[in-house]
């Protein structure tokens, strides 16, 4: 089990600030998580290949293949600001 002193320094380490309930939640969670991590370690998994998914995963997007861009002009016809040939934006300071 996790004790409070942990709690408070992961919860400072994640800049949360946590009343007393929320630490005894957060002391549950972090305990039951450490717990499931005992579990798979005293688990046998030799010969079991390391996996990124539980199913296999197919990329589904299309070949990134060159093509024409917009025109520039086409581009910046609806823009409220153009500035040398560009979008202009409000200048953040």
């Amino acid at each position: 089990m996790i004790d409070d002193a942990t709690v408070r320094h992961v919860a400072r380490l994640a800049r949360l600030r946590l009343d007393d309930a929320e630490e005894a939640v957060m002391r549950e969670e972090l305990s039951g998580i450490l717990q499931h991590i005992d579990a798979i370690r005293a688990m046998d998994l030799d010969g079991v290949e390391p996996t990124t998914h539980v199913i296999e995963v197919e990329n589904v997007l299309r070949p990134d293949e060159p093509r024409p861009s917009l025109p520039r002009d086409e581009a910046l016809r609806e823009a409220n600001d153009v500035v040398d040939g560009s979008f202009g934006v409000p200048r953040m300071d």
